[in-house]
């Protein structure tokens, strides 16, 4: 099965996305920065990456266009997954490279079908 690494600074978000993706047999990894995260995305290539927006330091938007740029990594699919909701963030999300965009709380559901989606291209 897939592996999917997360990136999200809330341990309750991580528990909830790890919770839903391990009951349908995914491998999932975590960080709880951008900079962890690219680091564990460079190291372990995972299938699918599920990116926050707000989180200290480098924020998602960043991270995403720099794994969207970078020859190692731009293959990967991220879907940002976040709370901001506005349709100016969706538009400058997929400038930065993301391959979907959800909003927070995401259905298991829509999270399934979305991952789904990124995977096949």
């Amino acid at each position: 099965m897939a592996t999917v690494l997360i990136i999200d600074d809330s341990p309750t978000e991580i528990h909830k996305l790890t919770q839903i993706l391990t009951k349908h047999e995914y491998t999932v990894l975590s960080c709880n920065n951008a900079e962890e995260g690219m680091d564990a995305v460079k190291r372990d290539h995972p299938d699918v990456v599920l990116m926050d927006i707000v989180m200290p330091g480098m924020n998602g938007f960043q991270a995403t266009r720099q794994l969207s740029k970078d020859g190692e990594t731009q293959d990967i699919p991220v879907i940002i997954i976040t709370m901001k909701d506005q349709e100016t963030d969706k538009i400058w999300g997929q400038r930065q490279g993301a391959s979907a965009y959800l909003t927070k709380p995401v259905s298991e559901k829509q999270l399934l079908n979305t991952i789904a989606q990124v995977e096949r291209g």
